[in-house]
């Protein structure tokens, strides 16, 4: 029984004390892979470490973080675009507008989103959106530009039955279902029944998000199984079924192969 973590930002400061044996326990719990997304410029040294160190174990993606989008975007993309390498990275990401905490930088997060699912259709790569506060601007911007050349995913997401299903029928989108999925009133368990097991991948989002019984404390890749443990229940399927349909979904989306 094997399981991918498609979210995890395993070179962020919080596992400098620990990251080899994190990931050592992962891979004993089961988890045989790491997808990683990018943030900014900053993140990109120690992401390409881990891929160095972690053959076809660690994935890198690249990307713009909407959180990190800044006024002169342009110059960043650009500037993010000369680290692009089709060898190393497996998807555009994460991108997408993230209205939680500021909305002063809302139209250059949505321009620079644009032009990263354009750049993602160039490349021939998935993306990974960050949606927070941002269902419908998001779907403003992918329902122009969706066709069959884009595929991703709606990462860690908290949405509803309806914005579930829109997601579904944009044809080649999964959703990415993390610790919140555990959550007492997280919501998931009355949507995620109504949608079927195919169209979800795991992610942990670690550092952030630790499922019950670890919220509130370091989010690690070895708690993917108690998310599939959780869908499991609102499937009522044994989690052996729940870990290789996300885990073939997640290596279709990605094109990944097995250890």
């Amino acid at each position: 029984m094997f399981f991918i973590d498609t979210h995890a930002h395993l070179y962020a400061k919080e596992f400098d004390e620990d990251r080899q044996e994190i990931i050592a326990r992962a891979i004993h719990l089961g988890v045989e892979q790491f997808l990683l997304p990018n943030i900014d410029e900053d993140s990109i040294l120690g992401m390409h470490q881990l891929v160095k160190d972690y053959p076809n174990r660690c994935f890198a993606m690249m990307g713009i973080h909407p959180s990190s989008v800044v006024k002169d975007w342009e110059e960043q993309l650009t500037l993010i675009k000369s680290f692009f390498d089709p060898t190393i990275h497996i998807a555009i990401g994460e991108i997408g507008i993230d209205l939680y905490w500021d909305k002063s930088l809302q139209k250059e997060q949505t321009l620079a989103f644009e032009q990263q699912i354009i750049w993602a259709k160039e490349v021939g790569l998935p993306i990974v959106i960050h949606a927070r506060n941002s269902f419908d601007e998001i779907f403003e911007v992918v329902d122009q530009h969706n066709d069959d050349c884009l595929t991703g995913v709606f990462h860690c997401f908290t949405g509803d039955l309806y914005q579930a299903k829109k997601i579904i029928d944009y044809g080649g989108f999964k959703l990415g279902i993390g610790g919140v999925a555990t959550f007492k009133n997280g919501g998931l368990d009355k949507i995620l029944p109504q949608i079927d097991l195919r169209h979800l991948i795991l992610e942990t989002d670690a550092p952030y998000l630790a499922p019950v019984p670890h919220r509130g404390k370091r989010n690690e890749s070895s708690y993917v199984p108690i998310v599939a443990e959780r869908i499991a229940e609102f499937y009522g399927l044994p989690l052996k079924e729940v870990a290789e349909a996300t885990t073939n979904s997640a290596r279709e989306l990605f094109n990944l192969k097995s250890v």
